[in-house]
């Protein structure tokens, strides 16, 4: 039903905006867009650098200098029906999994406003995960090049299909906003999908003067059609195998995911900084990610420098299964699934990070950015990477040159 009403919001304002734009008395229909055009250098030779997970290919060992990690295009159309109801649709054309740049609905939604402060959407939209979450992919009304991953690439499904609640009130002096939400969303990658169902999130964000406090708390089930087939395998080997995979399993086990963040910005300068937890009585573990983030506005120009951190707290290794107890050749499967299994513990993100760079408004609705990252990555962490040759050594450092053209229209 809900995904019905996604593509019906598309159908809408492609159907009607014909007869709206033929009349300029029904000044309903906008249009704007977004979009960077950026590259980055990597000086890891063995692994690619990716600013999205399920991407196929990024800079380092597939390109020397990538276009591919940042750029991207938005389109957007916003359909003002009558005063209470409108709907947006929200177009993307980025890197995807299968190496194309095939544009892709990030927003399909309708809203009412039962009040000036009450209002109610049904469609596709994006978790209000973080403080970031819902302009993350407009590179222009960030301060990075991209958000820094330590704590955004904690929930790898970020859209969703479903409803949405939002409202808005004053206490005293500050000015609020609370949003609950429900539904389900999927991400495609190069051999399959990873789908989070019974999604449930809210948020709360308060803005007092040049402060802003915000705070989310979600959860979801995570489902992945290659996990349930490799703990199927492990079932093979009875009870051992058994109790393994109901120990790691993910499908049916909700994930949580809780932030927090702080942002200060008296015009002449700021300071923004975020906390994220995840956790999950599954593969996935838990994890936490912070970062910080400060700069100083001089006319048009944006110098800012940032630190962040990325570590998992749940155990990284796993003994597994006793390949002694089983005969040839399922002792060689035994320990094959271990391997596997290990290295599945082993690839969340753990990592430092410390980012310079900046910023040039040279002119209205366009920047250039320049962004230097030099990332620590501990405890053996591949930190992200994709493509991962047998040369490849994690837990190692590397250091990103990234420019991006930012712009808005």
């Amino acid at each position: 039903m809900v995904r019905q009403a996604t593509w019906l919001c598309a159908i809408l304002i492609v159907t009607q905006s014909g007869a709206l734009l033929a009349d300029s008395g029904l000044p309903n229909l906008e249009f704007n867009g977004f979009g960077t055009l950026g590259v980055v250098r990597s000086d890891e030779r063995n692994a690619d650098f990716v600013a999205a997970p399920f991407v196929s290919e990024g800079a380092g060992y597939s390109h020397d200098w990538s276009a591919e990690v940042d750029s991207r295009l938005g389109l957007q159309a916003t359909l003002r029906m009558t005063p209470q109801i409108s709907s947006v649709v929200q177009v993307i054309s980025e890197k995807r999994h299968d190496g194309s740049f095939a544009p892709d609905i990030e927003w399909a939604n309708v809203q009412y406003d039962f009040t000036p402060n009450l209002s109610f959407r049904v469609g596709r939209m994006v978790q209000s995960s973080f403080m970031s979450s819902e302009h993350r992919k407009v590179n222009y009304a960030t301060p990075w090049i991209r958000p820094p991953q330590e704590v955004y690439r904690l929930l790898p499904v970020a859209n969703f299909d479903g409803v949405d609640v939002r409202y808005r009130y004053p206490v005293g002096k500050t000015s609020n906003e609370l949003q609950m939400n429900f539904g389900g969303g999927s991400v495609d990658y190069s051999t399959g999908s990873i789908d989070a169902s019974d999604s449930w999130g809210v948020s709360h964000r308060t803005h007092w003067g040049d402060a802003t406090l915000f705070a989310s708390y979600g959860e979801l089930k995570v489902s992945a059609d290659e996990l349930s087939q490799f703990f199927d395998v492990y079932r093979l080997f009875g009870l051992p195998g058994e109790q393994l995979a109901s120990r790691y399993e993910v499908d049916g086990k909700r994930t949580s995911l809780l932030s927090l963040g702080v942002g200060y910005d008296p015009g002449s300068w700021f300071v923004m900084g975020e906390w994220a937890r995840s956790s999950s009585p599954s593969l996935l573990g838990d994890s936490e990610g912070a970062y910080m983030t400060f700069g100083y506005r001089i006319a048009e120009w944006t110098p800012y420098v940032g630190v962040a951190r990325a570590k998992v707290t749940s155990n990284t290794s796993e003994s597994g299964l006793n390949a002694a107890l089983y005969p040839s050749p399922f002792a060689e499967g035994a320990q094959l699934l271990n391997g596997i299994l290990n290295e599945l513990l082993s690839s969340g993100m753990q990592q430092e990070s410390i980012t310079v760079g900046a910023r040039w408004d040279f002119r209205p609705g366009m920047a250039l950015t320049a962004q230097y990252d030099h990332i620590d990555m501990r405890s053996g962490s591949s930190g992200g990477l994709i493509n991962q040759q047998p040369e490849f050594t994690p837990g190692e450092r590397i250091n990103l040159f990234s420019l991006a053209l930012d712009f808005v229209f």
